[in-house]
């Protein structure tokens, strides 16, 4: 039994890791020439590869719950013990999120790659697949400079997110040519592009703050976390998590960020008021010192009228509420997600109801298996991507026990 496999990322070298220990002959083919080019850069560097919490309620897409087969058959727990078994260490955080012990990506992607090198995996790297037909039975897999005949097709490749990082279209365009479709593709886990009246100039600043989207009056989503300002909006875990709520919307968005959480207005008008009394010498510049970063402070300063230069002792009641207020609620006109090449994951994909979830082979064409991000899934921030890469190809790679009748 030969089997072939498209794509050199998270998903697919978990199922051909999982293939080849079926006892399997695998062929891997990867466009790039390396392998998990793009789980290098997940996690910031980091690679949060896991979450204490994964279940269905973490993702998105027409049938969410198309996950559940996936994750009961390979959770957390097995993917740890996955993992420890190829030599990796992990720590957990408080909040759940998994990383390598070394805290460094190329530790996941490196142990990965060793065991494949390892294994009875042939390799194919910088090897683009140009085309697939089913042929009485089997596939024929054309690639630059040959084509190999395969009995099982697993197509792995990925989605159109990060594209600087090798994200294509060419697992869609597969799995489409062989009678299957697709639904609209969106950015997920990407920056919020804004107007750049005030987030221009807090390039760079960090802070931790509960963000609403709304559309008009109407509430798309909320978020709690660590905001990053960028010179042309804003970023950050909490803000990725809003991004796909801006899928297909268009104009009259603003996000609304309170930057202090942990005080309510009436709290943070008292101390204003009491500063206002205990500083009198000072200028606006330094009112909101130790209260926000230096430069978030003067920008909510600045954009309720004030000058840099007034003085503090001329503030009136009405505008230290005005102050707080702005605090609690600093508001930012978006203009919508960055493109899918800035994003980290593809919202939409292949439709999961032309998929078996409790092997992941197509109802249309016997023989042929999807996972990873090709399928129309999509998880929150926070190692829940990844999580559904690990099961879906461990699943995907067990084709040959299930042929046998063995689990």
């Amino acid at each position: 039994m030969i089997v072939g496999i498209i794509g050199g990322g998270a998903a697919g070298m978990a199922a051909a890791l999982t293939a080849c220990r079926e006892g399997g002959r695998v062929i891997l083919y990867e466009r790039q020439a390396r392998l998990g080019r793009k789980l290098m850069a997940t996690g910031n560097g980091r690679c949060n590869l896991s979450n204490r919490e994964a279940d269905a309620s973490h993702y998105h897409g027409e049938s969410p719950e198309f996950v559940k087969a996936a994750l009961k058959r390979f959770d957390v727990k097995d993917t740890l013990a996955f993992f420890c078994k190829l030599g990796l260490l992990t720590v957990e955080e408080p909040d759940g999120k998994i990383y390598p012990f070394s805290n460094q990506a190329n530790s996941v992607t490196d142990v990965l790659r060793l065991a494949l090198e390892n294994s009875t995996c042939e390799l194919r790297l910088g090897c683009e697949v140009k085309n697939v037909a089913k042929r009485r039975g089997s596939f024929e897999v054309e690639y630059e400079g040959g084509r190999d005949r395969v009995d099982r097709l697993i197509v792995a490749a990925g989605g159109l997110a990060g594209s600087q990082l090798g994200g294509t279209g060419a697992g869609y365009a597969i799995l489409k040519s062989l009678g299957h479709s697709c639904t609209k593709l969106y950015p997920s886990l990407v920056q919020l592009r804004t107007d750049r009246t005030w987030v221009r100039s807090l390039k760079g600043v960090r802070c931790d703050a509960k963000v609403k989207l709304l559309q008009g009056e109407r509430l798309l989503a909320r978020e709690e976390g660590e905001v990053q300002f960028t010179d042309f909006g804003i970023s950050g875990p909490c803000v990725f998590a809003l991004a796909r709520a801006c899928a297909g919307k268009e104009g009259n968005m603003t996000a609304v960020l309170d930057l202090c959480p942990c005080l309510d207005r009436k709290e943070i008008q008292q101390r204003l008021t009491e500063r206002r009394g205990d500083f009198a010498s000072l200028t606006m510049e330094n009112y909101l010192t130790g209260l926000l970063h230096n430069r978030l402070g003067r920008t909510v300063l600045r954009s309720c009228g004030f000058s840099l230069e007034d003085p503090v002792n001329a503030l009136t009641d009405r505008q230290i509420a005005a102050i707080a207020a702005a605090i609690k609620g600093f508001t930012i006109p978006v203009l919508g997600a960055m493109d899918l090449s800035q994003a980290q994951v593809t919202a939409g994909g292949i439709r999961t109801g032309e998929f078996d979830p409790a092997t992941l082979e197509s109802r249309l064409v016997p023989g042929l298996y999807a996972a990873g991000e090709v399928l129309d899934i999509d998880g929150d921030c926070g190692g829940f991507n990844l999580q559904w890469a690990w099961s879906s190809g461990r699943l995907a790679g067990l084709l040959l026990s299930r042929r046998e009748g063995t689990v």
